[in-house]
This record gives C-alpha cells, structure tokens and sequence, in this order.
C-alpha cells in the first residue's frame, strides 16, 4: 500500500510518469522504498531544500505507523 502512495505522489510531480520506479526492499527492522526518476525530474522530487522529499517521507510515515511498520525512502540518481 505504502508504495502505491509512493509511486502516485511521484507520478503527479514529474514530467515523464513512465519513468518512475518504485522498488520495495524488504529489511529485519524496516522496508525500503527506493524512489528511481527521470534524471531531469530528480530535483522536482527532491524540492527546494528537500521539502518534497521530507513531506512524503512525513506522509509515509504517518501511513505506515498504522500498520505498526516502518519504511525508508532512498530516491536514487
């Protein structure tokens, strides 16, 4: 579910939708999301001093603790 959010966040911010990658790597203490962009839409993702990247963090988060869960998100260049 977290990555379904994940991936429509992102894909409602870029230019080039098709080129979104989510990838859930799954951990011992918490599951990894890696975030992959356009390489032109990387800074759309991350935002003006990392407000993008720190309010999706923050909303997934917020999600996941529902289910008593944790995830990281990495966006890869």
């Amino acid at each position: 579910m977290q990555k379904d959010l994940i991936d429509f966040i992102v894909k409602t911010l870029v230019d080039d939708p098709s080129a979104v990658v989510v990838n859930e790597v799954p951990g011992e203490k918490a599951t990894v999301l890696e975030l992959k962009v356009n390489s032109d839409d990387i800074g759309k993702i991350i935002g003006k001093q990392g407000r993008i990247a720190k309010a999706m963090r923050t909303i997934l988060n917020a999600s996941a603790s529902k289910d008593g869960k944790k995830y990281i998100l990495e966006i890869i260049d």
